[in-house]
């Protein structure tokens, strides 16, 4: 077994991204805290609430008395307990109470004038949970002006790590759905829902959609496209409503008005669903198909 001191720096840096990667918000405390020490505290209190009331009163004199030689004999030593109640690191974060934070996003993201200040807005917003959690806020990439926005649904590890949407195997296959059709990631506006990864890849809470969305639908007002590609369950239903499948949403354009413009809409299958199941390709191929016949007469 490897431990700290065997390892070099990339090594380190290597295991810290994969404790990351799985979802661990952090490695130490302010102050040591004794584990085992707390372990046993609460075994030994459970301990007690459980033994009858009769076993838990006081001990007679002679039983709580010790002769002055056994007293002196006994060597002293600190209870555990005293230990197991450490304080709380200073560091962490403070819970915002969620109408408070969806009104500060709201705020925030309406005073921005442009994507510029959006994305210094939103690196500077701290009313969101998910934003602890992440090494990354995953802003946007590509031509604010291409009048064409590819929006999926939250960044995953790739994305987290090197700071743009779709990155990684499934950018590398969004690329090549994209350059089928005549398109290329510096020629659209890529983008996610979600600007922070959920610890574990989980599906962000509602109250986490609501303090994200201002942001959202500030960012569509700036950059006013013309039509959306939404990729995958989560955006289709961020945007069209309703709980049905990509399947059941996907290869039919909706009229849809978002951030305050009206724009045409087209879901279909997200590069990871692909990835997991190639078959469906085929289904994505006929959507790619109607994106292209739309976007090239927009």
């Amino acid at each position: 077994m490897n431990i700290a001191k065997d390892m070099d720096a990339p090594e380190l840096a290597a295991l810290l991204h994969f404790y990351a990667d799985a979802g661990v918000e952090w490695l130490v405390e302010d102050e040591p805290v004794d584990r085992f020490a707390q372990f046993a505290a609460q075994k030994a209190a459970q301990a007690e609430a459980r033994a009858p009331a009769s076993a838990r009163q006081q001990p007679t004199n002679y039983e709580q008395a010790p002769t002055s030689q056994a007293a002196a004999a006994a060597p002293k030593r600190t209870a555990p307990a005293a230990r197991a109640s450490a304080p709380p690191p200073a560091s962490a974060p403070v819970s915002v109470p969620d109408e408070q934070a969806v009104a500060s996003a709201r705020f925030a993201a309406e005073s921005a004038r442009s994507l510029d200040e959006l994305k210094t807005a939103l690196e500077a917003f701290n009313g969101c949970n998910l934003k602890n959690g992440a090494r990354n806020t995953v802003f946007m990439s590509g031509n604010p002006a291409s009048g064409i926005m590819v929006i999926g649904p939250m960044p995953n590890a790739d994305d987290d790590r090197d700071g743009i949407p779709f990155s990684g195997r499934q950018g590398q296959l969004l690329d090549r759905m994209l350059g089928a059709i005549g398109l290329s990631r510096d020629g659209v506006l890529l983008t996610n829902v979600i600007p922070w990864r959920p610890p574990g890849n989980r599906m962000p809470s509602q109250a986490e959609m609501d303090i994200c969305r201002p942001f959202l639908e500030r960012q569509v007002a700036l950059a006013e496209p013309k039509l959306l590609l939404l990729l995958g369950n989560f955006p289709a239903r961020f945007f069209f409503g309703g709980n049905g499948t990509i399947h059941s949403m996907r290869g039919e354009w909706r009229e849809i008005a978002f951030g305050g413009i009206s724009c045409s809409a087209i879901a279909t299958l997200h590069p990871q669903e692909l990835l997991a199941a190639p078959a469906n390709k085929a289904l994505a191929w006929q959507d790619l198909l109607m994106f292209k016949m739309r976007s090239h007469g927009h």
